[in-house]
């Protein structure tokens, strides 16, 4: 009996589903301009919560798991879009620019979304080179 109400409570929660909003018509005009190397390691471990390029996983699709996923995806798109880098304001990029630069040697990418994302892993010379080109674009 309580396998069967624990079954039902979880296709109950498939019902309440967090939305990401539908990306708009991407203008690759707006997109961040970076050295061939630097663009390569942020769309490898930051475009998918960081621009329209997400690539849903499987628990991205499962509650509760996908409530957790698409939250974070929708803050870190709002923090920081790549794909609308070029719409920010000259202040807004220098306050993404440290906010790159504090984040990048610690905290980005997540851990709990490198457990499932190994290819997304940074080793510390990378994490040192983005972090050395983001002090080179502060004014």
């Amino acid at each position: 009996m309580i396998a069967l109400w624990g079954t039902a409570f979880l296709l109950l929660l498939q019902t309440i589903q967090i939305e990401i909003p539908k990306p708009p018509s991407v203008n690759p005009k707006h997109e961040i301009s970076a050295p061939q190397n630097i663009m390569k390691l942020l769309k490898n471990s930051c475009y998918d919560c960081h621009s329209y390029q997400t690539k849903m996983p499987w628990y991205g699709n499962v509650a509760p798991f996908s409530w957790s996923v698409r939250n974070h995806i929708n803050k870190g798109r709002n923090w920081l879009n790549f794909q609308e880098w070029r719409t920010y304001s000259e202040e807004e990029k220098q306050r993404r620019y440290e906010g790159i630069i504090s984040t990048i040697s610690y905290s980005m990418p997540m851990p709990a979304y490198l457990k499932f994302h190994e290819e997304a892993k940074l080793t510390y010379e990378q994490r040192k080179e983005i972090k050395a080109w983001a002090q080179s674009r502060i004014k």
